[in-house]
């Protein structure tokens, strides 16, 4: 488990760090301009964007039905929609110190 908490740490701190200069240099508001419009284009970089997309929707949809749909599962779920990687990792972390490594409550929930 201490190898897959490093492994989610170092997901989220290295997403962090390219996204901070990112944001300095580009900016935050011509995210969602870019991001659709590449799909709008029909091109390799607006698939990429699809299918990223389709993993945000999943990763939200799982933390949403982990937590059985309840407004605070709600919350977490949009979190993890618009914060990506980072977010869910730091999420899974928490879930395995508080889960005691039991995968699968862990991935289950109280089920």
């Amino acid at each position: 488990m201490n190898i897959f908490r490093l492994f989610l740490l170092i997901i989220a701190l290295s997403v962090i760090g390219y996204t901070l200069p990112v944001i300095q240099s580009e900016g935050i508001l011509i995210l969602l301009p870019t991001f659709f419009g590449e799909m709008n284009n029909l091109n390799w970089q607006g698939q990429f964007n699809l299918d990223f997309l389709t993993f945000l929707l999943m990763s939200a949809f799982w933390t949403a039905w982990r937590n059985k749909f309840t407004l605070r599962g709600n919350l977490l779920a949009i979190g993890a929609f618009f914060l990506g990687a980072p977010y869910l990792a730091i999420y899974l972390i928490y879930l395995s110190f508080v889960c005691e490594g039991d995968i699968k409550l862990m991935l289950l929930g109280e089920r």
